[in-house]
């Protein structure tokens, strides 16, 4: 019994690590919706399930494994959360695939969407003629966003995190500065004030950063 007390203690203290990172970082592991949370749960994994066997190491190089991921994931969604730039690169950002009934191949092929991929994906949304697509947008999840052609109920934000949906605003035939306009009716001074914005039958709910 002796022998394994090592393992259990590794094992709970794994356990209790990824239980603190999900309810302190947010449930994204949960639901991955970007690279970051992907690589967050793989890496995890492989440190937990890596050393839980390992004989040379020690219980406290295990714990100080755990807490130097743990500090580097804080640092990065701290990174994230106040410079934009970085959390382009980090996360990156979502691709138009198909505007305006035209597939764009380049783009496809440089995120690896094969065709085959992208005919399944349309299919699996009850779409089997890309003429009939307003946008398509690959998402950082890998997840696909479908507007067709004729669509009245755009189902897509028109804010997002403080950015303005140049892609969206194009759709709607508006530009930045209406958009600045709209949210200056409803008490803002400027776009990156803005939480979420939601475009709905040519109306914007809009929520903002906690002052």
């Amino acid at each position: 019994m002796i022998i394994y007390t090592p393992i259990f203690i590794k094992l709970g203290l794994g356990i209790l690590c990824l239980i603190v990172q999900i309810n302190l970082m947010g449930k994204g592991n949960l639901a991955p919706t970007s690279a970051m949370d992907q690589v967050q749960n793989y890496v995890l994994g492989g440190i937990i399930g890596g050393v839980i066997y390992n004989e040379s190491i020690t219980v406290l190089q295990f714990v100080l494994v755990l807490l130097i991921w743990t500090l580097l994931v804080f640092l990065l969604k701290f990174m994230k959360e106040n410079n934009r730039l970085v959390k382009r690169v980090i996360d990156g950002k979502p691709v138009t695939l198909v505007h305006n009934g035209i597939v764009d191949v380049r783009e496809c092929l440089k995120n690896g969407v094969s065709a085959n991929d992208l005919m399944f994906k349309l299919r699996s949304n009850g779409i089997y003629e890309v003429e009939q697509l307003k946008r398509v947008v690959l998402e950082q999840n890998g997840q696909l966003t479908i507007i067709q052609i004729g669509d009245e109920n755009i189902r897509y934000p028109i804010i997002v995190d403080g950015s303005a949906n140049h892609d969206l605003l194009e759709i709607i035939n508006k530009d930045r500065e209406w958009l600045e306009e709209k949210i200056k009716e409803q008490g803002f001074d400027k776009i990156s004030e803005v939480y979420l914005g939601e475009y709905l039958s040519g109306k914007i709910n809009l929520y903002g950063y906690p002052e």
